[in-house]
């Protein structure tokens, strides 16, 4: 898997996380399996910007655009891109999942939202669902990693703790429950096609525009 290494040496005003060096590799083999060759790709919540450098990088025939609300994830966006960007990735977006005024344009072929939901109020999952259901070609993806409540399944003494520790920073936070987030797909014309269990007790889901 040839890709930049966005997690070595940060560049002047570029973030680095460490989960982001964690997960990007799982994330990209998913990724890597599920979208198209070509076509245009939107990332929301792009945070430090080290996702949107390796899988640009990596898929080279997208054409990547990271966005993010946050002043500060932007400028690391713009460094990490400035630095090693490759041409297919553009500069950042300051896109606020709880304001249509700065969502952009479609079609894009897949939006890809990574570790959002759930350090956000259920307006923001509301608001991405209707993006997706305005900006995504027939067909297209989206995307969506992190951890979940599932029915039937136990959750993970670790996501209990961090679910705890989410709300106890802001109520409105937390854990999403898998059948909520696929009501409220399907109430935007989104259908769950794929359920991929991840590393660290989180999950990859994977719907299309119907």
């Amino acid at each position: 898997m040839q890709t930049q290494d966005p997690f070595a040496a940060p560049p002047d005003g570029a973030l680095a996380s460490p989960a982001a060096a964690r997960n990007a590799g799982p994330i990209l083999s998913i990724l890597r399996a599920h979208l198209p060759a070509r076509g245009r790709v939107l990332e929301i919540a792009a945070g430090s910007g080290q996702h949107a450098l390796a899988f640009s990088t990596a898929l080279p025939g997208l054409d990547w655009t990271p966005s993010d609300p946050g002043a500060e994830a932007r400028a690391s966006i713009a460094a990490w891109r400035g630095a090693k960007g490759p041409p297919n990735l553009a500069p950042p977006l300051a896109l606020d999942a709880l304001d249509p005024a700065t969502w952009p344009a479609g079609p894009f072929d897949a939006l890809v939202c990574i570790n959002m939901i759930h350090i956000s109020p259920w307006a923001a999952a509301q608001g991405l669902m209707t993006l997706a259901g305005r900006a995504l070609a027939p067909g297209g993806l989206l995307y969506l990693y992190g951890p979940y409540r599932e029915a039937g399944v136990e959750t993970a003494p670790s996501n209990l703790a961090f679910d705890a520790d989410l709300k106890r920073r802001d109520p409105a936070w937390g854990l999403r429950d898998v059948a909520d987030v696929d009501a409220l797909a399907q109430d935007h014309g989104l259908a769950r096609t794929l359920r991929v269990a991840m590393p660290a007790n989180n999950l990859s889901l994977l719907f299309r525009r119907v």
